[in-house]
């Protein structure tokens, strides 16, 4: 049958078994290596992504790992050791409330420092929001309070339709002016469909994950002082840099305060908000 084997002779019928049988091992062979290749590829993305955000999440400031139990007043200045992992954390168990689920929350249009965080979404810290649809697909936006702050991204560069996503890993990737600012995925997923800023939302996605873990997620009396708190994180950032209030009168966010301060390290303000360490 083979060359190699002793009482070999060339045939026609032997040349076409030979050609057929190296054609097959050579489509197997390809088809296997591309298999490994993709599924190192995905194991590498799952894993640099981990090792990115223990980093980012070490460097960040106290103020920014505060215990979401901080906010509703279970805990005095709690500072997360867990990189915001509540399904891994001892404390959250002894006080969490019923978390709900998605939508099971009314929406409220009064606003938070001028900014709309409506209460039919999860909200992640790094300022996206999930929302479950309808058809059991989720979708992904920029919350209101960082869009007032960055304004309109001169280009977004959104993950393509099939790429999987792992919470707390690189979401899409945000330009403005020379500043390159990476947001993070809020949930492990699949991207299904690109949206934009005008649309409200940027990404729909689905999950294969059962059940889905949104434990991490900030929602209903957490948003509010969340909010006020990044705030104070802002204003703060400020005052370090010499540039007086942040806010206008009544309390809401200014609009466009990079035009108003161009002196000020924008890169490092916005990386900051975002949970870039």
């Amino acid at each position: 049958m083979f060359p190699w084997v002793y009482g070999f002779h060339w045939t026609v019928y032997q040349v076409v078994f030979l050609g057929a049988f190296f054609a097959a091992a050579g489509v197997i062979a390809v088809t296997v290596s591309k298999a490994v290749i993709r599924m190192r590829k995905d194991f590498q993305s799952d894993r640099d992504d981990g090792i990115l955000w223990h980093a980012d999440f070490n460097d960040l400031p106290e103020a920014a790992k505060l215990c979401r139990h901080t906010f509703t007043g279970e805990a005095k200045k709690r500072i997360c050791g867990n990189q915001f992992d509540c399904g891994s954390c001892d404390y959250h168990p002894t006080v969490v409330r019923s978390e709900g689920e998605i939508g099971s929350m009314p929406m409220y249009d009064k606003g938070i420092l001028g900014a709309q965080l409506p209460q039919d979404r999860l909200y992640h810290r790094g300022h996206t929001w999930v929302r479950r649809e309808e058809d059991g697909t989720y979708t992904i936006g920029l919350d209101d309070f960082i869009h007032r702050l960055i304004g309109n991204p001169d280009r977004i560069d959104l993950p393509a339709p099939g790429a999987h996503l792992h919470a707390n890993g690189t979401g899409w990737i945000m330009k403005k002016k020379r500043s390159r600012l990476r947001v993070l995925a809020p949930i492990d997923c699949v991207v299904i469909a690109q949206g934009s800023i005008e649309k409200g939302w940027l990404l729909k996605v689905r999950t294969d994950e059962a059940p889905l873990r949104l434990g991490h997620l900030l929602r209903g009396e957490e948003i509010a002082p969340w909010i006020m708190h990044e705030a104070e994180r802002l204003e703060k950032m400020f005052e370090m840099a010499h540039v007086g209030c942040t806010l206008a009168d009544g309390g809401e966010l200014m609009p466009d305060i990079d035009k108003l301060y161009p002196k000020v390290d924008w890169e490092s303000v916005w990386g900051n908000m975002l949970l870039e360490g």
